[in-house]
């Protein structure tokens, strides 16, 4: 295998996707694929904790801007000591994020990138977590 077929494209399927009625009643099953995923990745127990809590985090803040029946689109993608989540919705008059917000806090102190994508028509929460054993991680924290 070349070294370029390993590069994912942008435009690439994500390795797990999971639509889901766009009501909070469903945000457990999300926990608990995003946990499943990540024990499969031989993250942390803590890893894993923070990554349920941030889903939370994340799931509430596209719920809230879903417009009525519509679905919650949740794409993992999963790398070697990284799960990248994108969750979104339709969303006619999307309102930005508020920055300051004790949920935004938590979500981007648990994860390792987190950012929103607020467009009219669609609502984005895209969040990355890098395993606590990732050795990229560990040099990065300089231990």
């Amino acid at each position: 295998m070349s070294e370029t077929s390993t590069v994912r494209r942008i435009d690439a399927r994500s390795d797990v996707e999971l639509r889901l009625p766009a009501d909070g009643a469903y945000a457990s099953v999300l926990r608990t694929l995003t946990a499943g995923l990540a024990a499969r990745l031989d993250f942390t127990m803590d890893d894993i904790e923070d990554l349920r809590i941030a889903v939370s985090e994340a799931t509430a803040m596209v719920l809230q801007e879903a417009d009525p029946d519509t679905d919650l689109v949740c794409r993992f993608d999963l790398a070697p000591g990284e799960l990248s989540l994108d969750c979104s919705t339709t969303s006619t008059a999307p309102t930005p994020p508020d920055y300051d917000s004790f949920g935004w806090q938590v979500l981007t102190t648990l994860t390792t990138a987190a950012s929103v994508d607020a467009k009219p028509g669609h609502y984005a929460v895209r969040l990355t977590l890098h395993s606590s054993l990732d050795p990229a991680a560990l040099d990065g924290a300089g231990l």
